[in-house]
């Protein structure tokens, strides 16, 4: 991992101008620790691009990155590249992004519930003797089988690990064809999974997780601006043809961008 993460570094030398309208010695996350997880997008070993989102904010921010991401991977493997950063860093990290998802639509995992409900006996008294009433309880649905149930698997586990870090989602970007091979041809996002569901609503989840297990999510299907579904921003992608999944340099660049201002907004320590 380390090889691999100096390689990609060497690759980043080709330093690009710093977002204007903000020092990076302003910025809240300069200098900092910052672990990735994720799939192809974030995978160092990906050749859509020669430089990855997070090579541009280290070139801009000096942000030393851990990057665990690995293509093809879905929400149910980021517990065990959570497992692996703590072994190689321990605590000495300074937050968490974790951007996801795209595989989890591609591959059919169906949406899920976030809870199970059940009726419990609880105390309760206001402007009354205290007695027990009944009331309805949820608990997290733990279900390696479906999306949100992978998220919760994922965040309960990464909280509990890591509760003095901050933590960051990602939403997965807008997604046209990826035709790869005949045995890994993909649909544009325009076709529902064979769970008859479309992206957005894989999007969709991970904006709730963001209420439901407190962190913050930066929705880079809307705000990053990429849309591969038009020919238009095919000059963002890696192939204009074969693959409007996977962004290139630029679109990279243009994700990288929008990062650099939405985590400004956010603090990198407690």
């Amino acid at each position: 991992m380390l090889l691999t993460l100096l390689s990609s570094l060497s690759a980043s030398a080709q330093t690009d101008t710093l977002p204007c309208c903000m020092s990076g010695n302003a910025h809240p996350w300069h200098q900092k620790r910052v672990a990735y997880f994720g799939d192809s997008i974030t995978d160092p070993r990906n050749d859509g691009s020669k430089l990855k989102f997070w090579n541009y904010l280290h070139n801009w921010l000096d942000i030393t990155p851990y990057v665990y991401g690995v293509s093809g991977r879905q929400w149910n493997d980021i517990p065990r590249q959570a497992e692996l950063l703590q072994k190689e860093h321990g605590d000495s990290v300074d937050a968490i992004i974790i951007f996801v998802g795209t595989n989890d639509y591609n591959n059919g995992v169906p949406l899920g519930e976030w809870y199970d409900e059940k009726e419990e006996q609880v105390m309760y008294g206001h402007g009354q003797p205290k007695t027990m009433v009944n009331r309805r309880r949820r608990y997290m649905k733990m279900d390696a089988d479906t999306y949100r149930g992978r998220i919760n698997i994922a965040l309960d586990k990464v909280k509990r690990m890591y509760p003095t870090k901050q933590v960051v989602l990602l939403t997965p970007i807008h997604r046209a064809q990826f035709h790869r091979s005949d045995t890994n041809w993909q649909c544009t996002e325009d076709y529902t999974n064979q769970c008859g569901v479309y992206l957005d609503e894989y999007v969709t989840a991970v904006k709730e997780a963001g209420n439901i297990w407190a962190v913050p999510v930066i929705d880079l299907n809307a705000v990053s601006g990429l849309f591969p579904m038009m020919d238009e921003y095919a000059q963002y992608f890696h192939d204009r043809d074969t693959d409007r999944l996977h962004p290139n340099d630029l679109g990279h660049e243009r994700m990288a961008r929008t990062m650099y201002y939405q985590l400004s907004a956010l603090p990198c320590t407690f």
